[in-house]
């Protein structure tokens, strides 16, 4: 079996696979093994920009932050972004290729296999060990047919597997002998263990199951993860739903987020979420856009149907309302361009070719094209010269006389704008709130008072440092060194 490699499998989506390679990742190179993450095939409208100029999974980003190396387009050769119930933009290796639905794709996949093997061959050859996160569940037998993204790839690869559990759904030792069940015996065979996620509770309440468990499969229980609660963790794709963590002060500034079907890049938002300042509300179908002090509309990988699907919620009076009342507004990316007079599609990038008139607050029109800007920036922003860093994302060019009142001064050019009464920005900068002296500035700018300053990326690093932690302390570790061959090198090193 190969043993410089390692796959986290999941019974479930979010059963807990990001989290365990993110952690894996960080206790790795902690112990002095240079280590690299890869996912074969992901699925995710949250996105970041590569150092070699191309797009991958976010989450897959953060985990190349655990390793300490700037994240790159083999860690991630395939990932999907759906821009319908039936589609997804299809990105090889960083870029855009086509727009398929499935059964495009599933005659796609024998190209996707090469490019997904090139690229784990290319970091295989220059890491120690690469951990691999899968997508999904193993278990989707209609989807077992020339799969990459599971089993498909650790049978190629001859890694070895740990399947990982969350208890807190409930069902726990039903989602893994289930899974088990319906896996061939090779794939069966080479599933090391297992890591169940996500326990709160008393453990001896538990040792009885984790006994059963391993006499009816005969594999072991490699630790159980307690539930970790204020990880500043970007998420791979779902919105998050559990705000229990977040404090905020009784004279908080409060935004209002409207959730569109394809909301992308929600983790723009993540500093606010943990801001003690700010009261965050994700506005969901059918709910109205509640008196607020800013409205952020986010990015969209859809940005004509988004905007069609905002106004079929009633959501666009409420906006104009707000902006009469003297409301702020911010929009970035897709939320930019929909805060413009027109947006037009005229190649059918996103959806049907053709236009369709944007809110009217910027004097804006955007026109997408087939290629996209894929870049990471730093400049400042305008109102008070705060420094900022970002990435961009997108397939719009955008012009009109709004532009002459940028919101951003990058290093070569200037980006976005603001009205001329100064209730709306608009920007292309994914990352606008991550700078703490930018977020600052824009809280106050939207009305907050005395702002303090959050460094997000440390509270993301601190949660990296945290999970890693969580791992040495609950999870057989001897054991993940050996399968891995790493067992006398890391007894050896002195940062033990």
């Amino acid at each position: 079996m190969n043993n410089s490699t390692l796959m986290i499998q999941g019974t479930t989506s979010d059963a807990g696979k990001s989290i365990l390679v993110t952690a894996l990742c960080r206790w790795l190179v902690n112990h002095g093994i240079s280590t690299a993450p890869f996912k074969p095939q992901n699925m995710s409208l949250n996105s970041a920009v590569t150092s070699d100029g191309g797009e991958i999974g976010r989450a897959q980003a953060v985990q190349a932050q655990a390793c300490r190396i700037a994240p790159h387009t083999d860690m991630n050769p395939i990932l999907l972004k759906p821009n319908s119930d039936v589609g997804a933009q299809v990105i090889v290796q960083g870029h855009a290729i086509s727009n398929m639905n499935a059964q495009e794709y599933h005659h796609y996949k024998e190209i996707a296999h090469n490019a997904v093997f090139q690229s784990y061959q290319r970091l295989a050859a220059c890491y120690q060990t690469v951990i691999v996160e899968g997508a999904g569940s193993p278990a989707e037998i209609n989807l077992r047919h020339h799969d990459i993204a599971n089993m498909g790839f650790a049978e190629k690869s001859n890694c070895p597997v740990i399947l990982v559990a969350d208890i807190d759904r409930g069902g726990v030792f039903a989602q893994i002998v289930g899974t088990l069940d319906l896996l061939t015996a090779s794939e069966r065979e080479r599933i090391i263990g297992f890591v169940i996620n996500k326990f709160r509770g008393d453990m001896k309440l538990l040792e009885s199951g984790l006994q059963w468990l391993e006499e009816r499969t005969g594999k072991p229980v490699l630790g159980v993860l307690p539930y970790l609660y204020g990880l500043h963790i970007d998420a791979e794709d779902a919105l998050p739903i559990d705000h229990h963590d977040q404090q905020y002060h009784h004279r908080a500034l409060h935004v209002a987020v409207p959730v569109t079907p394809r909301i992308s890049n929600h983790t723009d938002l993540d500093p606010l979420r943990r801001h003690p300042q700010v009261k965050l509300t994700l506005v969901g179908p059918d709910d109205p856009i509640p008196d607020c002090d800013l409205i952020i509309l986010p990015g969209s990988k859809n940005v004509c149907t988004d905007l069609q699907w905002l106004r079929q919620q009633g959501w666009e009076q409420a906006i104009l309302r707000h902006l009469r009342y003297g409301g702020k507004i911010i929009g970035i990316c897709g939320g930019f361009q929909m805060l413009g007079k027109r947006i037009h599609d005229p190649l059918g990038i996103e959806s049907e070719a053709g236009s369709i008139n944007g809110l009217g607050v910027l004097d804006i029109e955007t026109t997408l094209s087939a290629e996209k800007e894929l870049r990471s920036v730093n400049g400042r922003l305008s109102i008070q010269g705060s420094p900022v860093s970002g990435y961009e994302i997108h397939a719009g060019r955008t012009c009109g006389s709004a532009l002459a009142r940028p919101a951003v001064h990058l290093e070569a050019r200037t980006d976005g704008a603001i009205s001329q009464d100064g209730l709306v920005l608009g920007t292309y900068l994914h990352g606008l709130f991550e700078t703490p002296e930018a977020c600052a500035e824009l809280l106050s700018w939207a009305g907050l008072i005395q702002p303090v300053k959050i460094d997000y990326p440390a509270m993301r690093e601190g949660s990296i440092d945290k999970l890693a932690n969580t791992l040495a302390t609950h999870l057989n570790t001897d054991a993940i060194a050996q399968v891995l061959g790493l067992d006398r090198l890391m007894k050896d090193t002195s940062r033990l």
